[in-house]
């Protein structure tokens, strides 16, 4: 699918890997929404592409739903859907000091990253499907998994949870939407340098990066936007999810 002139949604897309992909698809001439709830940083970054911010919770239903509207007034119905949106929680099943594992938190983590991301897949597609858009290809959506959804280390419960439900949920939403001549193709990234790695100590961003067989370095949020751009190019690439993860394998911890 061409992006010049479509409309695209990026969620988390003020930052990170939302950040470099809402970048790629505006410098391929797509009209791009970042929905976000960091409403500083994503307006500075919509303006900076010359696109389009909505402050949205991607796990509420009213939120999305409006953002969607609102956008597809804007730039038209979109046609690209890339997940970026999620949260990070850490904690043992069984703490140290002999807790259980917060559920509000086991429970917030699948509520954005699992259902956040079925919620934007569904009524994006919706809106797309009523647009009756013509020819091979209606549309592409694009999800974030995680390599912790294979490997999940020790302490990433909730997390590899949420992330193994999006890979579970990917062949069969292609094949859901398959009839609707729409895409959905899920990335399980490895480690990159988003945000959150670039405030570790530089030690540890380099040993964390050595533990990459090849190359041996943190991944560049720009690598994961081309994989993006890649997939919306490429019209067989359909109900996969692609490590994109240098050929690590995490060990436990």
């Amino acid at each position: 699918m061409k992006l010049d002139g479509i409309g695209a949604i990026v969620t988390g897309g003020a930052s990170g890997l939302g950040n470099a992909t809402a970048r790629m698809l505006a410098e391929q001439g797509a009209k791009v929404a970042i929905f976000d709830l960091n409403e500083e940083v994503g307006t500075a970054a919509a303006q900076d592409i010359g696109g389009l911010f909505f402050k949205v919770n991607v796990a509420d239903e009213a939120s999305v739903s409006e953002a969607l509207a609102a956008a597809e007034a804007a730039h038209g119905v979109a046609r690209a859907l890339v997940n970026c949106a999620g949260i990070v929680h850490g904690g043992r099943i069984v703490g140290k000091d002999g807790q259980p594992h917060s559920l509000d938190a086991y429970r917030r983590t699948i509520e954005v990253n699992l259902i956040g991301t079925f919620n934007m897949i569904s009524k994006f597609a919706a809106r797309l499907i009523a647009a009756g858009i013509e020819g091979e290809e209606a549309g592409v959506i694009v999800n974030t998994a995680s390599v912790a959804a294979f490997d999940g280390q020790i302490g990433q419960a909730a997390y590899a949870s949420s992330k193994g439900g999006v890979v579970g949920l990917t062949l069969t939403a292609a094949r859901d939407l398959a009839q609707h001549r729409i895409r959905v193709v899920t990335i399980a990234p490895g480690i990159f340098l988003t945000p959150m790695m670039k405030g570790l100590p530089q030690l540890a961003q380099d040993s964390l990066g050595q533990q990459v067989p090849h190359p041996s370095r943190l991944g560049a949020p720009e690598e994961y936007g081309q994989m993006v751009g890649a997939i919306i190019a490429n019209p067989m690439l359909n109900g996969e999810v692609i490590r994109l993860d240098g050929a690590i394998r995490m060990a436990p911890r």
